[in-house]
């Protein structure tokens, strides 16, 4: 496309088509509409006659749009719920990527011939799931606040952490590879892992200290204006500039940053403001992020290779699923916990595209292996939606068929009874709502501040 003005023709050009699409999908397909903003995506790519955006500006609007994502997650998620689940997303997340990368390593190699470095990057890269791409799933189920899905938003972080330290490590991976009389030093792969931990260390450190007290007293002042531009502005800025400072400053993931700006903001009472003031550009920077995926696809690859594509597709919904169910059912967690974490881990996403293209840079992967990885992300992204929709039917099917199902269904949640200082202070903080002034009103709304319990009435006259 020839134009002097890129941003704007690529925003155009990116939500008229998504709009286009996303109708078609929801309205004819039967299907979500991100699966048309996938499509929207390829039909504007460079790969597809006619018009095309720009492939470098959309991934900055992508990105963007992860940040948003993932502070609106970080404002739902307390460090609370995120030690709770440490349990399950710690073990389980790192040893279902150990798992799912020497799965896909080893069938590249053994089945197509690759070399063992490429054969592992290609694992690498399968064995990451999408953080935003659960966001979305587990808010059209509705299941974003429940257990299962804190659970599974925790998998992914520690998901996201331990990315983070592949790509510092991936130079030194491939010097190795290239050079097999390279002389790479244990120390120094040691060195490089803990400089990479003591900089996500050191980012949690001042989040805590310091953010979890500074953002919540600045949102706080801010809202004293009365001025909604200012307490939106004050929202994005923090969102974007404690993504980005991470980024640049500890080295962390732009989304890992965002995530732990809206955690310590989730401490302010103004929260639930905050992420219903954010939710318009969670929404539209999100379209773009999808629209962005289907942009990097070459769909020439699915007529060159299909199979290849299709095996890869079935490595990251069948074997990491897999993988998953079988480590958290063996966690003595209930049946619907692992079904939803498998579901959560059957697509891959954004840290998968951020590996490959490091990787080919770095001489590990070529264009064939970026556009085997987009396209197989692309069919399990548009699926995932149905994979969790079936739950609840693969669920009954398994408790009819094996008696270890049903069991595992009777199993209580690891931390569903809150404890008891818990249960009292969720308690003193939580309000009963009183409609009306008729005398039993009156008399309840009395009772109730007797009691020493908050209340929040609405009548038509002061009582």
């Amino acid at each position: 496309m020839d134009h002097s003005l890129p941003l704007i023709s690529t925003l155009v050009v990116a939500f008229s088509l998504a709009l286009v699409f996303g109708y078609i999908a929801e309205r004819f397909l039967k299907t979500p509409p991100l699966v048309g903003y996938l499509l929207a995506g390829i039909a504007v790519g460079q790969h597809t006659p006619g018009v095309y955006a720009d492939q470098t500006l959309a991934s900055q609007l992508s990105e963007i749009g992860v940040m948003l994502l993932m502070f609106g997650v970080g404002l739902h998620f307390s460090f609370k719920n995120l030690l709770k689940v440490k349990g399950i997303a710690v073990p389980g997340a790192v040893l279902q990527m150990v798992c799912a990368t020497l799965l896909g390593g080893a069938i590249t190699h053994f089945f197509w011939g690759w070399h063992w470095g490429e054969a592992l990057v290609l694992g690498l890269c399968l064995s990451c799931a999408s953080t935003v791409v659960l966001i979305k799933a587990l808010e059209v189920q509705g299941i974003q606040n429940t257990m299962d899905g804190q659970i599974a938003v925790g998998w992914l972080v520690v998901e996201d952490i331990a990315t983070v330290v592949i790509l510092v490590l991936l130079p030194v991976f491939a010097k190795i590879v290239k050079d097999s009389s390279a002389s790479v030093s244990v120390p120094d792969v040691l060195w490089a892992v803990l400089v990479t931990l003591f900089n996500v260390a050191a980012f949690v450190a001042i989040m805590l200290l310091v953010g979890r007290r500074l953002l919540p007293w600045g949102l706080k002042q801010i809202s004293r204006t009365g001025s909604r531009e200012l307490f939106t502005l004050f929202v994005l800025a923090v969102a974007l500039g404690v993504a980005f400072g991470a980024a640049e400053i500890f080295h962390v993931s732009f989304a890992l940053g965002a995530f732990f700006a809206g955690t310590v903001m989730q401490e302010s009472s103004y929260a639930h403001r905050a992420a219903s003031e954010t939710l318009p550009f969670q929404d539209a920077f999100s379209v773009l992020f999808f629209v962005g995926v289907g942009m990097m696809l070459d769909w020439h690859i699915l007529l060159q290779s299909p199979i290849q594509v299709l095996v890869v597709l079935l490595i990251i919904m069948l074997g990491k699923s897999a993988v998953a169910f079988t480590l958290v059912h063996l966690l003595q967690y209930p049946l619907h916990t692992s079904l939803t974490v498998s579901a959560s881990l059957a697509q891959i996403g954004e840290f998968s595209f951020i590996l490959v293209v490091e990787a080919m840079g770095l001489g590990l992967a070529d264009r064939n292996t970026v556009n085997l990885i987009v396209g197989a992300a692309l069919f399990s992204i548009a699926l995932n939606p149905v994979v969790f929709g079936l739950i609840p039917q693969v669920k009954e099917k398994m408790k009819e068929r094996w008696a270890w199902a049903k069991a595992a269904d009777e199993r209580k949640p690891a931390f569903s009874v809150l404890e008891e200082d818990e249960a009292e202070e969720a308690a003193a903080k939580s309000s009963m709502l009183v409609v009306g002034d008729s005398p039993f009103a009156l008399l309840l709304m009395k009772s109730l501040h007797e009691a020493g319990i908050p209340i929040v009435a609405v009548v038509r006259h002061h009582a």
